[in-house]
């Protein structure tokens, strides 16, 4: 119950950010979207900015490293394609969980270059997944070659740039445009199959 309790908070904290931005919700505004007590929300969190921090973790960060950890250095593009489909699936239960689905592409990067500028450490840990990706990237195109999948002539790391940034390619100034999961797993083959030996 009581992580049932913290969890409703975080989610429906990184909901409100994602709508109205870090800086235009207060404590008082998550109470009384949760009608709860000032003290319930002090027990869990100490702070806002705890309280920000917690939800990009859980919701933002954290989601990223369980796909990464699934991903062997073995891994050939289609096994890294599959774990990041899987990162990609966790963010798409978060937002079907939310209430209002009033949150669009830029919603989403605003609240990561908050939590980014304003807090080192989440950067660091954001930094630090965002290389470990590019190298299993790398590293799946050059098993996928010796597997004789993949063209041998493919620039690797400009290919494992292009697969890393399907995903993050959202551009802030698109304000309007709604979340859609759909097109990441058509880009993702899209791409694989452009490199694929057999399109030589």
């Amino acid at each position: 119950m009581v992580e049932d309790r913290r969890e409703k908070i975080l989610l429906k904290a990184i909901e409100l950010y994602m709508i109205e931005g870090y800086a235009n919700v207060s404590i008082t505004d998550l109470q009384a979207a949760l009608n709860m007590g000032r003290g319930t929300l002090y027990y869990y969190f100490k702070d806002k900015d705890e309280l920000f921090q917690e939800a990009v973790s859980m919701y933002l960060i954290q989601p990223k490293q369980r796909a990464l950890n699934r991903v062997k250095d073995t891994a050939t593009i289609p096994e890294m394609i599959d774990a990041m489909l899987y990162y990609l699936d966790q963010l798409r239960e978060v937002y079907e969980q939310v209430e209002n689905k009033n949150i669009n592409v830029s919603n989403v990067v605003t609240v990561m270059y908050t939590a980014y500028s304003r807090f080192p450490e989440l950067f660091k840990r954001a930094r630090r997944l965002y290389e470990h990706e590019l190298n299993l990237w790398v590293q799946s195109i050059k098993n996928s070659m010796r597997a004789g999948d993949v063209r041998g002539n493919v620039p690797i790391e400009t290919t494992a740039l292009m697969f890393l940034h399907i995903k993050d390619g959202w551009d802030p100034g698109r304000s309007s445009v709604p979340i859609n999961f759909d097109i990441f797993p058509q880009q993702y083959h899209y791409l694989y199959d452009l490199i694929k030996k057999n399109n030589e």
